[in-house]
């Protein structure tokens, strides 16, 4: 503890001798954990100075559902019961709820949460930065219903800007910080109807490279190299196929002759080879879809750092700007890891997650750097069945015996059969069954293993999103203006506010 921490805690009656071992949790354990809790949040003062940093994290499907599940997770590979574990973020010092809906639907999708967040707008889904009266798929659109993003107004202010995630660059989170599409599905000009080509719209990836605000995005690292290399190209990982541009531009080599100073790298070693200080604009493209799952990360042909190794790097490159900087980094691929109903990936996909923001949290002053941590939408994975205390959150469920003591006792469902602590509502985990047949005995079956997939009750053949609010947790300069239930669309206000670049003149709109 600080000075000012020790005084306050003493006025609270609360001293270090009255710490207890966190195995034993006894009484005197919790009066020490409640009274320290409250002498830090005491303690505690708004920090109201001009962030010359932002970086927002957006963990892609990360419900509460999920934070929660992953904080075991990591905590029981530490050897802990797990559930008084923290995520980093968790330790962010303010924290609100963000309400996820689009224009259109109840249930959103990552295009429409994501336009909220960087333009202060709300859309329909399925549309990337274009107000709610255009149509998914309508190239009519006139320049009054493009939204600006806080990237590109970062970029005209003179600071730096990233891009980062574990999905495709083209995919519509990552997207949706520097393009304009009516269709998030227009990655590149192959997924392109050729009426859309005539009207005047243009693939997503095109518009990462000719981005033309301030010096152009000086970092962008993720997947997707199949949408910036020509279709007569053959991949340089995946040898035996090609690239899917039709136009048979190369973006890549673009990339390097649009900068100075400027490198692309689409494997781990030529990553690691960057230097920073040498490198001002940096493309990465280390698959040629989506990157690989963190559970599966190292047995890439080509090897990939982790959204830590990148979330690093792009900090030094980007702090080298002395007005500043914007990063955004997304974890894609937890989304994606719940829509296959795999626990297992998604979860470790969010505490790799987590670590990006501890690199990130170590790396820079929160005196000066506003971190945002949140999800774009939530997934329908529970946390049920009354398992006893430290069960293995993959597991099945075990409870504890009549004194409410750890046991062996394997809890069975109205069928019989066991089940697992996490499952879906909906979705593919019905684990070779068909969904009019008996459950799947699991009695046998390692609901631990990488590649089980959770049962669900709906069967579809990708688990949805869920509609339930989502989780911001902040640190640094106006962090603290995150403290209720508000729109999704806040947070950009939030960074607008709290940027040195807030200059931009947003509270006339509609004037």
């Amino acid at each position: 503890m600080e000075k000012g921490s020790l005084l306050l805690a003493a006025s609270l009656g609360l001293t270090l001798a009255g710490a207890t071992s966190a195995n034993s949790e006894s009484p005197e354990h919790w009066v020490y954990q409640g009274k320290k809790a409250l002498a830090d949040e005491l303690r505690s003062y708004p920090n109201m100075r001009s962030a010359k940093n932002i970086i927002l994290f957006v963990g892609d499907g990360m419900g509460m559902s999920t934070v929660t599940a992953a904080r075991i997770l990591e905590g029981q590979q530490r050897g802990q019961n797990g559930e008084e574990n923290e995520l980093s973020f968790e330790q962010l010092p303010h924290m609100s709820l963000s309400k996820t809906y689009t224009t259109n639907f109840q249930v959103p999708d990552s295009a429409g949460t994501m336009t909220a967040m960087m333009t202060g707008v709300k859309t329909r889904s399925g549309v990337i930065n274009l107000d709610q009266s255009v149509d998914r798929g309508a190239c009519d659109f006139s320049e009054s219903n493009v939204l600006t993003t806080f990237l590109q107004t970062a970029e005209d202010a003179g600071q730096s800007t990233g891009v980062v995630s574990t999905a495709r660059l083209t995919h519509a989170t990552p997207a949706a910080t520097y393009s304009v599409s009516p269709d998030r599905g227009w990655e590149d000009d192959k997924d392109m109807p050729q009426e859309a080509k005539n009207a005047g719209c243009v693939d997503i990836a095109s518009q990462l490279i000719d981005f033309e605000y301030g010096n152009g995005i000086e970092v962008a690292m993720g997947g997707g190299r199949r949408s910036f290399i020509p279709a007569t190209m053959n991949d340089p990982e995946d040898t035996d196929r090609t690239g899917e541009r039709q136009d048979n531009r190369n973006l890549t080599e673009e990339w390097m002759n649009n900068y100075s100073n400027s490198a692309y790298v689409w494997n781990k070693e030529q990553f690691d080879n960057i230097n920073p200080q040498e490198t001002d604009h940096l493309l990465g493209l280390f698959n040629r879809s989506h990157m690989e799952y963190e559970a599966d990360r190292e047995e890439d042909t080509a090897g990939e750092p982790s959204i830590a190794d990148m979330t690093d790097k792009a900090i030094d490159i980007l702090s080298k700007n002395r007005k500043g900087y914007f990063l955004m980094v997304e974890a894609g691929r937890i989304d994606h890891g719940h829509h296959s109903g795999n626990a297992y990936r998604a979860l470790h996909d969010t505490i790799a997650f987590s670590n990006a923001v501890k690199t990130a949290m170590e790396k820079t002053d929160p005196r000066e750097t506003l971190i945002i941590v949140t999800a774009d939408h939530s997934h329908v994975m529970t946390i049920a069945g009354y398992p006893q205390r430290g069960n293995s959150i993959l597991g099945k469920v075990v409870t504890t015996d009549s004194q409410g003591n750890p046991s062996d006792n394997v809890l069975l469902a109205a069928d019989g059969l066991p089940y697992t602590t996490l499952g879906y509502a909906n979705g593919p985990g019905t684990n070779g069954r068909e969904s009019s047949e008996r459950r799947v005995d699991l009695n046998n079956m390692d609901t631990e293993a990488r590649d089980f997939r959770q049962e669900s009750l709906i069967p579809l053949y990708s688990e949805t999103h869920a509609g339930e609010d989502v989780a911001v947790y902040a640190g640094g300069p106006w962090a603290h203006l995150f403290n209720k239930t508000q729109e999704q669309s806040y947070v950009f206000y939030v960074m607008n506010h709290a940027s040195r670049i807030n200059k931009r003149k947003w509270w006339n709109w509609g004037q």
